[in-house]
């Protein structure tokens, strides 16, 4: 039970990290372009959120909601999931999204995907550099198993055919039908 409670901690901390940088991304890109930010959430709230701060001096509120599947940026001017009509029948006001021009609304909703981008090749790099020591030359595993040792011990090895190199399990019976 101990173990089921850790991975769960895992998943939703792994989560939460994917979800802040993926809507960093959109409240980056909009507050960059002064657009108002009116609602930054992690995690889903349709009925209630866990967590709600608002700053004195900003028009953004943070929240926490309960439902681990995502997170959403509100921005002010952007029609959506909120449906909000109201505030499409009133003037566009300056720092609303859709008083920006097109390549700024594009930088602003393409922000999340670049960010998520971003993190991908941070990981990467930082998988290569704790783990990446070690180096085959392509010349010194011809067919890709000769430097496998343990794949030797379990009774791989490689068959040259005349079309195509195959690999067999030499140690597993076959069954004819």
């Amino acid at each position: 039970m101990e173990t089921f409670l850790i991975r769960a901690l895992q998943l939703i901390m792994s989560l939460s990290l994917l979800v802040i940088i993926h809507e960093g991304g959109h409240f980056l890109f909009a507050r960059l372009f002064k657009v108002r930010v009116e609602k930054f959430c992690l995690f889903f709230d349709p009925w209630f959120t866990l967590f709600k701060f608002k700053p004195k001096k900003s028009d953004t509120e943070y929240a926490v909601g309960w439902l681990p599947l995502g997170g959403y940026v509100k921005i002010a001017g952007m029609i959506d999931e909120s449906m909000d009509t109201e505030q499409m029948k009133q003037p566009e006001q300056p720092w609303e999204f859709r008083s920006k021009p097109a390549w700024q609304r594009l930088l602003i909703m393409v922000g999340g995907v670049l960010f998520n981008f971003l993190l991908a090749l941070f990981i990467y790099s930082m998988i290569l550099f704790a783990w990446g020591d070690q180096y085959i030359k392509v010349q010194e595993a011809p067919l890709g198993m000769e430097f496998n040792e343990t794949a030797k011990a379990v009774g791989f090895r490689t068959v040259i055919s005349s079309f195509l190199p195959t690999v067999f399990l030499s140690n597993v019976m076959t069954a004819t039908c």
